[in-house]
């Protein structure tokens, strides 16, 4: 099996890091051992640029030799986890410390991998990757998900193909550029990228956790209806209708809420799970009694409680990779409604779900929800299609056979032979 070193960031909003870091530990259960490099020691305090101090769990400063003991220290075990040291950290991007390409590199020549595999954290160490790489002489793989929208129908699309394009030269150099759809991987093959270096992997996820309710398995149904219960008390006896994500522009959050509000189905409520930038604003504006604020749901099993709880999901994104939510929605069982956004159409084409178009969402909105609010068994429909196209094409298990084989094809044997 290979060592891989696998770099990204640890953020406890941000869907990404929910795809690393169950993918590294399935990875590790295959047999692979994994060294899970991310941004997650803040440097502050007056020595900036030139020496930056930082501090521990405990909130104690900590010198540049301890910082370094202390990576030095964590690449010690079979399994590593190394921090390196950054500025700013943000859901979009990340600005590292001086010295954490020094960092980056001695933990990579310690730990002598097989394979680096980068999920790529908008930071300028991306950019420094390949040349990095290439002196070690270790291949490089790189996982790039940025939200976009093919059809730069939006702002918030425009903005994102700046992105795309910036990237597209150093993704040019990278062994393999793994991408979530073919419409991603055309918008990259006009930009440059050679076509035998992108390889189409979608998100999966995991069928067994993510499932409609009444399947689970004996001994777990009673706290798994319990929780469910306890949801759906939440809820007073109305149909729920979810969203589940950020709430940030892109996420268009608020087409989603004045449709509601012009559209007021009787006897649901709409149920909004997550944080971010927008979530003071939106509520403010928002405040309804068919309207339910959750906020950020941080325990797994009351998330999947949640879907199974709720009757349609909703995401009116203006620019989407492949959303792990609207996957999660999908091998729940729950009705799913999103908008044409990157990969998301193409997941939910050919009837696994209604697809709508980033343009006029308020408009197509407020004419879905009275038919889906008087249409229980369409939804049930819809519910079981979206569950048989998530077994068929988005589940863990695929996405990281698929994740193998790009590794055999860049690592020699024996270290992927078992």
């Amino acid at each position: 099996m290979a060592h891989i070193a696998w770099l990204g960031k640890k953020s406890p909003f941000c869907g990404n890091v929910t795809y690393g870091l169950t993918t590294t530990e399935q990875l590790r259960q295959r047999g692979h051992r994994i060294s899970f490099i991310h941004f997650d020691t803040p440097a502050t305090g007056p020595g900036l640029p030139w020496d930056p101090p930082s501090v521990d769990g405990n909130g104690l400063s900590l010198t540049k030799e301890a910082l370094r003991a202390s990576r030095r220290a964590a690449l010690a075990g079979d399994e590593s986890e190394v921090a390196l040291p950054y500025l700013l950290k943000s859901q979009v991007y990340t600005v590292p410390a001086p010295g954490a390409q020094r960092e980056l590199r001695e933990s990579l020549e310690q730990l002598k991998p097989d394979l680096v595999h980068a999920s790529l954290t908008l930071s300028p160490l991306d950019f420094l990757l390949p040349d990095l790489c290439q002196q070690l002489g270790v291949p490089l793989v790189a996982t790039f998900h940025p939200a976009f929208d093919a059809g730069l129908r939006n702002l918030a699309g425009g903005t994102q193909q700046l992105t795309y394009q910036v990237y597209a030269p150093a993704l040019a150099r990278f062994n393999r550029v793994i991408v979530f759809s073919e419409l991603q991987a055309e918008v990259l093959s006009r930009l440059g990228v050679k076509d035998d270096r992108l390889v189409v992997i979608p998100n999966g996820v995991d069928t067994d956790v993510w499932k409609p309710a009444g399947s689970e398995q004996m001994g777990s149904e009673r706290s798994s209806s319990a929780l469910r219960h306890e949801v759906l008390a939440r809820f007073d006896g109305r149909r729920s209708f979810l969203y589940m994500g950020r709430l940030a522009t892109e996420k268009n959050v608020e087409a989603l809420l004045r449709a509601w509000r012009l559209v007021r189905p009787a006897g649901c409520v709409l149920v909004i799970v997550g944080d971010g930038p927008l979530r003071g604003s939106l509520q403010a504006a928002h405040e309804d009694p068919d309207i339910l604020w959750w906020g950020y749901e941080p325990e797994l099993e009351r998330r999947v409680a949640l879907l199974q709880a709720s009757e349609v999901f909703l995401l009116p994104s203006l620019v989407e990779g492949l959303s792990l939510s609207l996957l999660e929605a999908m091998a729940s069982g729950t009705a799913c409604v999103a908008t044409d956004a990157g990969a998301d159409g193409e997941v939910l084409e050919g009837g696994a779900g209604i697809v709508i178009s980033t343009q006029g969402v308020t408009t197509q909105l407020r004419t879905l929800l009275p038919v889906l609010r008087d249409q229980p068994v369409l939804t049930a429909e819809l519910g079981r299609r979206a569950r048989e196209r998530a077994l068929q094409r988005y589940t863990l298990t695929r996405n990281i056979q698929a994740l193998e084989r790009v590794y055999a094809e860049l690592v020699p044997s024996p270290a992927l032979a078992a």
